[in-house]
């Protein structure tokens, strides 16, 4: 259980009951982050719409790149509510989900391509503190995705960070998106 309790729906302002709604019609049920950040009703409005705007602008990536940098984060950080997620989003993008038991030893695995290595990679380096990024990396970086993939890898680095980071102070952790009736979300 999370340091602070979620709203409930039943005690949930009208506004948030109706987010609650939309989340568990989306991810088949509403994620704890969400009702605990419904606690200050306007963070969770900012943060609902930060994500939709983050989701729908983040396409420079191929998928698998993007999630699996994101998994990496969470993973190195400890976060097992965003492994959960994360496992979860990555199957509904019909991504292959066991070659994440390998994820440590991305560097010589064949589950991975070049660039997802170089995208994981990355991730570990931006969340090591301090952190350990070289000119070399981006520029290897730039030359697979571009300008606009890097900065979108880095963001998405940078933004799981800080999800991880603030699910982890407040105690949250998995829900079983990865099992259990969280999973009949659609995947179409």
């Amino acid at each position: 259980m999370s340091r602070i309790a979620g709203v409930t729906q039943k005690d949930a302002p009208l506004l948030v009951r109706a987010m609650y709604w939309f989340a568990k019609r989306r991810f088949g049920a509403v994620p704890e982050p969400f009702a605990v950040s419904a606690h200050h009703r306007k963070l969770l409005i900012a943060s609902a719409r930060h994500e939709m705007a983050v989701e729908k602008a983040s396409k420079e990536l191929p998928a698998s790149v993007r999630e699996l940098a994101v998994y990496r984060v969470a993973q190195q950080l400890g976060c097992s509510w965003c492994v959960d997620f994360g496992t979860m989003l990555q199957r509904h993008e019909g991504l292959d989900i066991e070659r994440l038991k390998e994820i440590d030893n991305y560097a010589e695995s064949d589950a991975y391509s070049a660039h997802e290595r170089l995208a994981i990679a990355y991730a570990d380096a931006m969340t090591a503190s301090p952190g350990t990024v070289t000119d070399e990396q981006v520029a290897e970086l730039k030359e697979a995705f571009g300008e606009k993939g890097v900065i979108e890898l880095s963001y998405q680095i940078g933004l799981e960070n800080m999800r991880a980071r603030v699910n982890s102070a407040l105690g949250i952790v998995d829900q079983g998106f990865t099992s259990g009736d969280a999973c009949r979300v659609p995947t179409n």
